[in-house]
């Protein structure tokens, strides 16, 4: 009985810290560094002697359909992280929540598929001098600790 409650709780550190990866990686992080500026999926941020100001991606020069797929890997990035405190919470309340997780790994599924394109095409011949960010190493550390913490869950037998 003791190992299910170990394995429980460490299920549900999974899934949390998943969370909290997907949700800095899509709302707080940066995905790309271009001198002063931090490009993520959610738009960009300029910054100059007095601060730092919000912008949108039209300054990068790229076409609508990249900055819609952006939108999408912010949305993905969000409901996944919202699935996965579903999933804790499920855990935490000793149930074995069977849907959630099904529901985290599609979640994570169109995660990947926008954040994967929306990196795929970004305009890397008109920006040399770019740098990947944390938020892109978040968003991948996110898509593994949320799938091992789904995984986990599909895999836990049920009670007789």
């Amino acid at each position: 009985m003791r190992g299910a409650v170990r394995s429980r709780w460490l299920v549900i550190l999974l899934a949390l810290a998943s969370g909290i990866a997907f949700a800095m990686s899509v709302q707080g992080g940066r995905w790309w560094v271009i001198g002063d500026a931090e490009v993520g999926p959610f738009g960009a941020k300029r910054c100059f002697d007095d601060g730092c100001v919000p912008t949108g991606l039209n300054w990068l020069g790229v076409d609508e359909r990249w900055m819609r797929i952006g939108m999408g890997a912010w949305a993905g990035g969000l409901l996944s992280a919202f699935m996965l405190v579903v999933l804790a919470a499920g855990l935490a309340a000793k149930r074995i929540p069977r849907l959630v997780a099904k529901t985290v790994l599609v979640s994570i599924g169109t995660a990947v598929i926008t954040g994967g394109m929306f990196a795929a095409r970004f305009p890397r011949d008109e920006f040399p001098t770019s740098e990947l960010g944390r938020g892109v190493f978040a968003f991948v550390a996110a898509i593994v600790l949320g799938v091992a913490a789904a995984v986990l869950v599909l895999r836990t037998k049920r009670p007789a």
